[in-house]
């Protein structure tokens, strides 16, 4: 079985970025519609969703002009799945930040002709506290996130031992989303964006990091959809197709 259709449109592109002084490669899927960008799991690239068959399963999405999809490569392997100190994991996690927000974001915007255009952002287990951080960071540039099986507190997810300072604190959304300030990002994820934070209870998932950032997220009354799938959805890529299909086609408006 082959990846992808060949017919798909598919470019390879990238940059060496200048924050992080790494090659950094993306993929584009399909030809219209709006953005969404996908975040790879812990250990994943900008290649894995294509590998893993998850492209293939909103093939027709993409087809028909209803999303395309930008992937990209992680930062784990210099952060938090490295063997790096946790400062410099945390250092790193921050210009990721920068690169997504300032060269990603204004890239795709090019692409789509549009220099204000708020696109999405999705991705399971760790690719999920990446999108949620793209995401809570800057509602003025995302509109929305679809986040699967993930967790959204960096030390509950036992990566921090204590450790804490600013690069941490402005990029872990259960830090910073609490202390959100009145005004235009509040009102922007309050009134004009969409959060879906999915789960399920099958093997090897952890719903109860989603059940505690759904908390945080009521009590600043910014409203989103919660949902829990099943004891026969594993935290694993049968799950994350399923999902992400389900949603393309039915929950995100497309």
């Amino acid at each position: 079985m082959q990846f992808i259709d060949p017919h798909l449109r598919r470019h390879l592109f990238g940059w060496k970025s200048p924050r992080l002084g790494l090659e950094m490669p993306i993929v584009r899927y399909g030809h219209y519609g709006p953005a969404m960008l996908l975040f790879p799991t812990a250990g994943g690239d900008f290649l894995e969703a294509e590998r893993m068959f998850l492209i293939k399963s909103v093939e027709p999405a993409l087809f028909a002009g209803k999303l395309q999809i930008f992937s990209i490569d992680s930062i784990n392997p210099y952060a938090w799945t490295s063997k790096l100190s946790i400062p410099h994991k945390a250092r790193n996690t921050a210009l990721y930040s920068g690169y997504i927000e300032e060269e990603v974001v204004p890239y795709i915007r090019n692409i789509l002709g549009n220099p204000h255009a708020r696109i999405g952002a999705m991705g399971a287990s760790y690719g999920s506290f990446f999108a949620a951080n793209a995401f809570f960071r800057r509602p003025d540039i995302f509109d929305t996130l679809l986040g699967m099986s993930g967790f959204y507190d960096l030390e509950a997810g036992g990566e921090l031992e204590g450790f804490f300072n600013d690069d941490v604190y402005f990029n872990n959304p259960s830090s910073y989303v609490p202390h959100l300030p009145d005004g235009h990002a509040l009102n922007l994820l309050r009134h004009h964006s969409q959060i879906h934070l999915l789960s399920s209870v099958g093997q090897w998932e952890r719903p109860h990091f989603t059940h505690a950032f759904s908390e945080v997220l009521w009590r600043r009354g910014i409203p989103h959809n919660k949902d829990i799938w099943g004891a026969d959805m594993p935290h694993d890529w049968t799950t994350w197709r399923a999902q992400v299909r389900y949603y393309v086609n039915e929950r995100l408006g497309l």
